[in-house]
């Protein structure tokens, strides 16, 4: 009877300690296993967002011409977006296809002399589906053409005898040191070669004064100022490099929102 009980009380006893052991290991194993925290679900929703979209498909619900681009407003069923393309035939509650393209924002048209909170410039939409594409339409007579780097030709205007501004500087000075100029105001005296009004709210210049070689001879200016071909203007803007706008419209240089006064 003795041996018997000593014998269960050496068993429980092994029992204890095995036991005591595993809640040990289990406690080492937890300490060296930090938990991973968990995600916010605010954290987890930014994460897996999807891309922005490369365009938008929905239907029309305003649409008119101006400026020889034909604007749409088009509902996609979650938001609804404005988009201007080279004038094309639509109606109200046609199915469209609008192409990511450039977005404009803050956009005063000032032949609707209507603001928008964001225009998308584009190409072409596709009224009822890309096999009615508009594959013919062409941007408006004087627009930039796409993959336009801001350069003309050069030009068979006589530019000799225009001389640098006073503290200015030449086209060619401006791509030579495009880097050391990015965001600095500078003054160029030099003359129109071409002038496009109206093209996305702006008024676009190119000029040359005689400096550069083909690449490095023409300069982009976009302004509120009207200037015509011939016209000697003294130019003053801040200069800005590899501007792109999106969907192909490219600059190595252009002075924006310059101030152009005619001499």
């Amino acid at each position: 009877m003795k041996r018997t009980l000593t014998l269960i009380l050496a068993g429980l006893l092994a029992l204890g300690l095995f036991a005591g052991c595993q809640n040990e290991t289990q406690n080492e194993t937890q300490k060296e296993a930090p938990k991973t925290a968990e995600k916010p679900a605010t954290e987890k929703a930014a994460s897996e967002t999807a891309p922005a979209p490369k365009g938008w498909n929905g239907t029309v619900t305003e649409t008119m011409n101006s400026g020889g681009y034909t604007y749409v407003q088009v509902d996609t069923g979650k938001e609804k977006i404005w988009a201007a393309a080279p004038e094309f035939q639509v109606k109200v509650g046609d199915s469209v296809v609008v192409p990511a393209g450039m977005a404009m924002n803050n956009y005063h048209s000032k032949t609707l002399d209507r603001d928008f909170d964001v225009v998308y410039f584009v190409d072409s939409v596709m009224v009822g589906g890309a096999e009615d594409m508009q594959a013919d339409a062409k941007m408006p007579e004087g627009h930039p053409e796409i993959n336009d780097r801001a350069q003309v030709q050069a030009t068979d205007m006589d530019l000799s005898g225009i001389e640098k501004a006073e503290g200015g500087q030449t086209v060619a000075d401006v791509f030579t040191n495009k880097q050391e100029l990015v965001g600095k105001e500078v003054k160029i005296r030099a003359k129109v070669v071409k002038f496009s009004p109206e093209i996305m709210g702006k008024n676009w210049i190119h000029l040359q004064d005689g400096t550069g070689k083909d690449g490095s001879n023409d300069l982009t200016v976009t302004t509120d100022a009207v200037a015509k071909v011939g016209d000697t203007v003294l130019v003053t803007g801040k200069v800005t490099a590899d501007k792109d706008f999106g969907y192909g419209y490219k600059y190595d240089v252009i002075l924006e929102d310059a101030k152009v006064t005619v001499e």
